[in-house]
């Protein structure tokens, strides 16, 4: 069955990347020359998605107002005859079907997840946390879309991180299927020593079956006094399975300071607009700060 929608959880607070995050959605915080949820709507569309649901909270219409049309802007530009950054601005309009949900109480991703039963009309659809920026030469949504196609269970996008940085994240528990597709066994969010499956840890993006809904809806808030998704994907998992892809790609925390400033940096040095300068500068910046 081809995924068709896609839900963005971006109702965070993004505690971690205050005080910028007090006025600024962290999901709007610019990488490069864009806000970061554009990288990641980008890769939803290069998978083949239709429709995009992105779950909001109080305080975060500028993301609604930035995939909308500004009309005095356009003229402003269109009269100084900058027809190029015209062209830019109405692009991002015209990106896809966008629709918004407010989730009025952030009470953690499941809760988010339930916001947007009613847009997934019993579908199986992709999920992208907002926290979470890939680069990818290839679309992180379309490498697990066509492997759900093949198993037709929840797909879990994972990547391997330091025994030392782990117990942040969540552990897998999986086996090996082929080169980097397993089956899953067991999820663990925020894992004691003694309670980690493996290195491997959910990175920002899964799909789940309509069936998750009714989970969600049974379990009791978890971890942090929130609706924990892996919760419910611990039950999925019982019930019908899931798989696990290593997808190919470069993780950045945009949730954390030295995420932001790491995707800034990397992504500067892929655009072919300040590639050149840039590098020249961090060269002749490193002479000086080099320890």
């Amino acid at each position: 069955m081809k995924i068709k929608k896609a839900v963005i959880a971006a109702a965070g607070f993004g505690t971690r990347v205050l005080p910028a995050s007090k006025t600024v959605p962290k999901e709007m915080l610019n990488v490069v020359d864009r806000p970061a949820i554009h990288y990641i709507v980008e890769e939803i569309l290069d998978g083949g998605i239709e429709e995009i649901l992105i779950v909001l909270s109080r305080g975060k219409t500028v993301i609604e107002d930035y995939f909308d049309r500004s009309l005095e802007l356009e003229s402003a530009l269109l009269e100084k005859n900058q027809k190029e950054k015209y062209d830019d601005i109405l692009k991002i309009s015209n990106m896809g079907k966008i629709y918004y949900v407010r989730q009025k109480v952030v009470d953690g991703l499941g809760g988010a997840i339930l916001c947007a039963e009613s847009f997934v009309e019993k579908e199986p659809f992709y999920v992208a946390y907002a926290d979470d920026l890939i680069y990818s030469k290839k679309s992180v949504c379309r490498q697990l879309c066509s492997v759900y196609e093949e198993f037709n269970v929840g797909v879990l996008g994972v990547k391997e991180v330091s025994l030392k940085k782990i117990g942040r994240y969540s552990s897998v528990g999986l086996k090996k299927i082929r080169d980097r597709v397993f089956s899953v066994f067991d999820v663990v969010e925020k894992p004691k020593k003694d309670e980690i499956l493996s290195k491997y840890s959910i990175f920002g993006r899964c799909i789940l079956p309509y069936k998750i809904f009714s989970i969600l809806k049974q379990i009791q808030k978890g971890k942090g006094l929130e609706l924990q998704l892996t919760d419910a994907m611990k039950i999925l998992i019982k019930q019908e399975g899931m798989v696990a892809v290593d997808y190919e790609g470069k993780h950045y925390d945009m949730g954390n300071k030295v995420g932001v400033l790491k995707a800034n940096v990397e992504y500067a040095l892929l655009n072919e607009e300040v590639r050149e300068e840039f590098s020249t500068y961090l060269k002749e910046l490193m002479k000086e700060y080099i320890i």
